[in-house]
């Protein structure tokens, strides 16, 4: 799997989890829906992305 495969597994799991968690379980946590939104907005501006950093320590590659 390489890194953009792992970011949008990563992303869509986090949005369905967030979205199946706020319809089953409470409306807070659309919260977890949210974030993942907001996450990827701001990635688009900065360039920088969390999950970028989690796979790199994962598979051992150094930061680029």
């Amino acid at each position: 799997m390489n890194k953009t495969q792992f970011i949008r597994r990563l992303a869509g799991t986090v949005t369905l989890t967030g979205l199946t968690l706020g319809w089953l379980v409470s409306d807070w946590l659309y919260l977890i829906t949210a974030f993942a939104g907001l996450n990827l907005l701001q990635s688009s501006f900065t360039g920088i992305c969390p999950p970028e950093k989690i796979y790199d320590r994962i598979y051992g590659r150094p930061d680029t």
